[in-house]
């Protein structure tokens, strides 16, 4: 079951909003609704499901009502209509008290401007919500240390806000998001005022704490690039509205419309697609079978090379239709004439960390999971129908391509 559900949850800003309401059923724009009523729509109708440990990407340009979404989600701003269902309860129907325990138990959250304390050290910014929630001071120490110790900066509990660095603030707004161990932790532009490489080590960050907390995150951004880099899914808004959900290689291969294709348009999707979106099935053969075999295995299918593998599918080497031939002039046994130092790569690859790989051999790159075990192959025909945003070819394709 879903975390968070949303259905029909809308915001509409000025007096009698919920006039708004029956002129977005008739598929009413934002602009319209505004010259027609002077209501501003922050949110249109927005359905979408969370499932326990993903992170859940909103993005859009600025205006398009990300973060008025985030904020309806634990009522920091009321909704019009519609529900929040938080583990199937309705948290539109809480008392200010059922509320406020939701605030401080179930849900954290992460601002863009670090909002520290400056007369604060980093500790007690950290224990601040814990000292709200009436927390025993030894215990509250306690969990504010553990948070800090998980983003990484054990050592610097005493300092205060201008002794650290921006990257360093925002690890302590994400620490002080944390200490509470919530459920769902929302992160609004948390990483937008930070500069660019910093950034991005923020992201690897995120990425590694979530490895090991599997926590819910929904993750406001009007960055592309890092929705793509760190979403389980993305929804895409405009104007208040969802236009799309979707997985970040839905979004870039499937885009809904005109709009979320002129959004994606830009991508670099060798940053993106990994070896398992591309790896096409591999021709396999067992080393008992014998070199006659695997070049009759060959002609039949129109391939040059085969895939040695043994009972479990783990990958031992690769054989050429040539080594096959040589193995049956001499004599040989197919383990004796394989290429045991095949190219290889795990699925989670990027492909851009393929090319010079690809560039190197002859041969396709196995894709092998962490056992050992053959899931696929990459080649470059599969490769560059990917970045043209084409389909990948067919295996039997494959290694004449490669």
């Amino acid at each position: 079951m879903a975390i968070i559900e949303a259905k029909r949850l809308t915001k509409v800003f000025g007096t009698d909003p919920k006039k708004a309401i029956p002129l977005m059923d008739k598929g009413w724009s934002k602009e319209k609704i505004f010259a027609e009523t002077k209501l501003t729509v922050g949110v249109n109708q927005a359905d979408f499901a969370i499932e326990e440990g993903q992170i859940f990407v909103i993005m859009g340009l600025s205006g398009s009502g990300k973060s008025t979404l985030v904020r309806l989600l634990n009522r920091l701003i009321e909704p019009t209509s519609g529900q929040v269902l938080f583990n199937g309860t309705d948290v539109l129907r809480m008392s200010p008290e059922q509320l406020r325990q939701f605030r401080r138990k179930n849900i954290g959250m992460v601002f863009q401007k670090f909002a520290l304390f400056p007369h604060r050290t980093v500790i007690q910014n950290i224990e601040y919500g814990l000292e709200v929630q009436g927390i025993d001071k030894n215990k509250r120490r306690e969990m504010a240390m553990s948070a800090l110790e998980l983003v990484g900066l054990a050592g610097w509990e005493n300092s205060y806000p201008d002794q650290l660095s921006g990257g360093m603030q925002q690890r302590v707004g994400l620490a002080r998001g944390l200490a509470s161990d919530p459920d769902v932790l929302l992160m609004d532009e948390a990483f937008s005022a930070l500069d660019p490489l910093i950034r991005k080590d923020m992201q690897d960050e995120l990425l590694e704490l979530q490895s090991k907390m599997k926590k819910t995150i929904v993750f406001i951004t009007h960055d592309l690039n890092e929705a793509l880099r760190i979403g389980d899914q993305i929804a895409l808004m405009k104007d208040g509205a969802i236009v799309q959900i979707g997985s970040p290689e839905e979004i870039l291969m499937q885009p809904a419309n005109k709009y979320v294709e002129r959004f994606v348009e830009d991508v670099d999707l060798s940053k993106v697609l990994t070896a398992s979106h591309v790896m096409v099935k591999a021709e396999t053969i067992t080393p008992d079978k014998g070199p006659r075999v695997a070049l009759q295995f060959m002609r039949d299918r129109g391939i040059s090379s085969l895939y040695v593998v043994d009972k479990g599918m783990r990958l031992l080497g690769v054989v050429t239709a040539e080594d096959a031939s040589n193995a049956i002039k001499n004599g040989l046994k197919l383990e004796e004439v394989m290429v045991r130092e095949a190219p290889s790569a795990a699925p989670d690859t990027m492909l851009h960390e393929l090319f010079e790989m690809m560039s190197s051999s002859k041969l396709p790159v196995g894709i092998i999971d962490a056992g050992g075990r053959l899931k696929g192959i990459v080649i470059k025909g599969a490769v560059l129908a990917a970045l043209a945003g084409n389909s990948t070819p067919e295996a039997g394709e494959h290694h004449e391509s490669a």
